[in-house]
């Protein structure tokens, strides 16, 4: 039974969905780059739970830390009047600092119900939706993906629109780029509603094939520390180290022959060999023809100039900003390689342990990658640090930052008895920085392994 708060009315049908937020074991920022990535779904989830009523409205209520927080849109304003555009949607949320939350439920509202108007049963009914959630936020573990899958799943459920698992997390990283405007790539959202519990997604991000799901070897298992720093994939940094990445590749394209054409602020790039990934560019080859080739840095104003624009979507070049070129592309092509080896490893792992050690070596290094493009911090450096320090011998592997870096959470391999001295290290850093530092310990469903359920209010 759902008590809703008064908000849902009681005895009528509800629609409920949950989704988890992940934990990025391997691959993190390589993903917008078409990398292999490793991701496990986490125990903490956001659940929506969606009322059609017969009023012309859409209201949102997300509960969170005691407080409830309400945005509501008329329904002929959100599919035909002045709220029915992206642009529109996007610029309303993006002035509004407390409800900038809710940018990523109607993102996804209007990805089902205008987006993909012909699948939906009916657009005359409004509904209410009631949000709440245990995944913290701004942790590095993808609240927003969580809010997000769990919204649409929601939504399309109530309206009849028959998405997949795979359809749902496109259409809601497409409003994460478009409408709350943050550059994020494909993992986060693939791995709320595609993940499986005790498994990690093995997923290629071009732009999202799942290559299956892989079961954690018996006695081993992923932890994650947070480091009390709040990270943001809209951050500066993140958005900088992508489109670095994005305009090394243009620069790549440039060297190898391929035809660019523009298409409005757009390159698209014809004849390329690697798809548009630099994933698809082994190390060797990157390292003997282009790696030197790029600049270490580069001027946004001199780049546009010589060369058009970038094949990303999601963000755009600055052309009064300077772009760490060389490091920002080599991250995404040793990146792969190192997700490549650790995924073979961990298969061998349940009948050769010693793998885990080279294992924690990939992840130092990914680590290591991360704070060379800019993207480390202080406090998540100092948690690898701590990890490293205690191990092997407490059964701790390796460590490494997550997801879009800056802060957030670390990811650590161990074994099952290890858990005690990850919450010791946790505890220690506490002391040392008066941060608080929570411990994820525990794997949970995706959505589409739970689906979605209807219940009465």
């Amino acid at each position: 039974m759902i008590q809703g708060r008064g908000f849902l009315t009681p005895g009528a049908p509800v629609f409920v969905a949950r989704a988890p937020g992940r934990l990025d074991v391997m691959g993190g920022i390589a993903d917008y780059s078409g990398s292999l990535v490793l991701q496990l779904p986490l125990d903490r989830h956001t659940v929506a739970m969606l009322q059609p009523t017969e009023e012309p409205n859409i209201e949102v209520v997300s509960v969170r830390d005691g407080h409830e927080y309400h945005v509501s849109v008329r329904l002929d304003e959100f599919l035909h009047g002045a709220a029915s555009t992206p642009e529109s949607i996007a610029d309303y949320f993006s002035v509004d600092r407390v409800g900038h939350w809710a940018a990523y439920v109607f993102g996804v509202a209007h990805a089902c119900l205008v987006r993909n108007a012909d699948r939906v049963r009916d657009t005359s009914i409004g509904f209410r939706m009631l949000i709440e959630s245990n995944v913290p936020e701004g942790k590095g573990v993808s609240s927003s993906a969580a809010l997000e899958v769990s919204s649409l799943a929601s939504i399309a459920a109530a309206y009849g629109a028959d998405l997949s698992a795979p359809e749902i997390a496109l259409a809601a990283q497409w409003a994460e780029n478009h409408i709350a405007r943050a550059p994020c790539g494909v993992m986060d959202q693939m791995t709320s509603a595609c993940g499986r519990k005790d498994h990690l997604l093995r997923l290629r991000c071009q732009p999202a094939t799942i290559e299956g799901h892989v079961a954690i070897p018996s006695g081993f298992r992923f932890y994650g520390i947070d480091s009390g720093i709040r990270h943001a994939v809209t951050g500066a940094d993140y958005g900088t180290v992508r489109t670095a990445a994005f305009m090394g590749y243009r620069m790549i394209a440039a060297m190898s022959g391929f035809r660019a054409e523009q298409a409005g602020d757009r390159i698209r790039v014809r004849d390329d060999r690697w798809n548009g990934y630099l994933a698809n560019i082994s190390p060797d080859t990157f390292a003997s023809q282009f790696e030197m080739q790029l600049p270490e840095h580069m001027l946004g104003e001199d780049f546009l100039a010589k060369f058009g624009g970038i094949t990303d979507t999601a963000t755009r070049v600055n052309p009064d900003r300077s772009y760490p070129i060389r490091v920002a592309t080599s991250h995404p092509v040793r990146e792969n390689a190192r997700v490549e080896r650790f995924a073979t490893l961990l298969g061998s792992l349940g009948s050769s342990p010693a793998a885990a050690s080279e294992m924690g070596q990939l992840m130092y290094a990914s680590h290591a990658s991360y704070g060379a493009c800019g993207l480390g911090s202080d406090g998540t450096d100092r948690l690898v640090q701590m990890v490293r320090d205690s191990a092997p011998r407490s059964g701790l592997f390796g460590a490494k930052i997550t997801g879009g870096g800056s802060g957030g959470t670390i990811a650590i391999l161990g074994t099952d008895d290890a858990e005690s001295t990850v919450r010791a290290i946790a505890a220690r850093y506490e002391e040392e920085t008066g941060r608080a530092a929570e411990v994820f310990a525990g794997s949970g469903a995706g959505m589409a392994e739970t689906g979605v359920l209807v219940s009465l209010a």
